[in-house]
This record gives C-alpha cells, structure tokens and sequence, in this order.
C-alpha cells in the first residue's frame, strides 16, 4: 500500500466521508489492537472491504492522521483519503449504519441506567460516570440516533432520584397562567415528549405552541417540559414527564391515566404498570427520527399517533 497522506478540501466540494486503510506487520499485534481501540472511541464505521469510515470533519481528519502516523511508526503502511462516495454503499446506508451503532451504544447505556434506577443506594460517583460515558457518546454520535433522549432521560430520571429536592415542580394554581403560551422542549421527540405535548394541547393550553431548543434558556418567555435544567415539567420521582403534567394539573380522564401507564413503560423501559401498548409507537418515532424529519414533522405525526390510540381505548 502506497503511503499517502490526506489533503484538505473546501468546503464547497463537499466530500462527506474520510477513509482509513492500514496495514501492520504480523509481530505488531499490540498496537493493532490499540488502533482498532481507538477506532471504536473515534467513532469509526469499520467496512469489511475498505477499512474505517469516519464523517470529514477537521477533528476527525486529525484522529485519523495521528492514527496513520502512529501505524507507519510501527513499520506499517496507512493511507488517509477524503471520498466522495463508495460504489457498494449509498450516502443514506452509510448514515444509517452510523445511527446504528450509536443507537446499540445507547441502549447499552439505558439497560444499565435502568438496573441503577432500580437500587435503593448507589455509590456517590455512579451517575457522574454515566453523565461521562453518556457525553463521550454524544461526541461521536455524528448523525442524532434517537436513542440519546432515552439516555438523557434515564438520567435525568436518576438524577431526581438522587436528589428529589431540585427539581420537583410546584403546585399549579392557577390554569389559565398557561393558555396560549408558548412550550420548549429537546430536539428529536420521542415518546415522552410527543405524548406530552399532545396532553399539553387536549386538556391544559389548546393553543400551546411548540418550540425545540438545547435548553430552556435559549427561548425566552416558554414554559419547559422534559428539559434538564430547573423549572418547568420533567421527570420527577420515578415520574416521567407525562405523569408529571397529569399530576400537576389534575387530569382525572381515566383514559389518559392508562395512557400515562403505556408511556411511563415505553419511556422508561421498567415495566412498572406491565403495559407495551405505546412500545410500538415508540419505536415508529425512532424510525421516523432516522428519516431525517424535521422534528415539527415529528411532534406532529407523533401527537397524531397519541391521539389515535386515546381514541382506541374503551
């Protein structure tokens, strides 16, 4: 293999891939391994036939060099090269098997996180651990999986645990202080927050209005739900958000209170009420998040599926 080395392009010819191919000499079985390690830790798309793919960003592009560098220092040989497209792999296969593999880093996460939720004391330093794991996941989760909000709401889950002073919500007092308003919520919904929404519109504020934003203090003058930061409505106790809002505001519909069952199971995963009616839903939502619908599409078609299965119930 002829040693090469990659050359930086404009943006404007929009090569999206970098592709790494070595080679290392049989007695170099140790650093091998380190690479392959690193691979895994970059993120990378390993193709049976044309070596590791990684998405062509500036940092990347630096991962890979030193990588290169590191093989040829061992008596191997590397090659770095920025590519337009590969033959037996669309743009949108190549996404998707990314998505993938962050999706199984994800559930990975949530299976443990769930085993957490379940103990009744856990060591000082565990959630930090997963707050760790969870970002170092999040750097390399290059295309959005769905599957991070799930995380990121075991943990907020976890985190009420922990401390259930931070961030229980107050008593609502007076209704007609949230008509009208404008509602924030993460980007990518899934189930909890479709389902929340939904309820937000049918029976507290039936002109809410919807926006996304990292965090709550992006928008000003919104009320949040299923957010991280304090105020607002989110996870409390072993709560999701939708219970949380029924709660809050006293919703006695007793199909309401079933669905509240089917999404707490769907969301959490814990199989507290024994409901799966909602998992399929959840799961739609996952596939149409891999779509790369926007996510107004997304609440929309969600809120849609909420409202049929309220209407299926007798």
């Amino acid at each position: 293999m002829k040693d090469r080395k990659a050359v930086t392009v404009s943006s404007e010819q929009r090569v999206p891939w970098l592709l790494l191919m070595f080679t290392l000499p049989a007695n170099q079985a140790s650093e091998r391994v380190d690479v392959w390690r690193k691979l895994k830790r970059y993120g990378a798309l390993s193709l049976h036939t044309s070596g590791s793919l990684l998405p062509n960003t500036a940092g990347n592009l630096e991962h890979f060099q030193w990588l290169a560098a590191s093989v040829r220092k061992h008596k191997g040989e590397a090659s770095v090269a920025q590519v337009q497209s590969l033959d037996d792999h669309s743009y949108e296969e190549l996404r998707k098997l990314f998505i993938e593999a962050r999706s199984r880093d994800y559930e990975a996460l949530a299976k443990q996180l769930r085993k957490v939720l379940k103990q009744k004391r856990r060591s000082p330093g565990e959630l930090g651990r997963f707050r760790r794991r969870l970002q170092e996941t999040i750097t390399i989760d290059f295309f959005n999986s769905p599957m991070r909000g799930r995380v990121e709401s075991l943990l907020a889950s976890a985190d009420v645990q922990h401390s259930p002073g931070t961030t229980v919500v107050q008593s609502i007092r007076l209704k007609k202080e949230y008509q009208n308003r404008l509602w924030v919520t993460r980007p990518r919904p899934g189930i909890d927050r479709v389902s929340s929404a939904w309820l937000i519109r049918q029976f507290i504020d039936k002109n809410a209005r919807f926006v996304f934003a990292a965090e709550s203090g992006q928008q000003p003058n919104v009320i949040a739900f299923d957010m991280f930061q304090k105020g607002g409505f989110g996870h409390v106790g072993d709560d999701c958000t939708f219970e949380t809002l029924c709660k809050q505001f006293r919703i006695s519909d007793p199909k309401v209170r079933t669905i509240a069952e089917m999404i707490h199971d769907a969301d959490l995963g814990d199989e507290k009420f024994g409901r799966v009616e909602a998992i399929g839903i959840d799961r739609i939502l996952i596939g149409w998040a891999q779509q790369s619908l926007s996510d107004e599409e997304l609440l929309r078609r969600g809120m849609e599926l909420i409202d049929g299965l309220y209407r299926s119930i007798t």
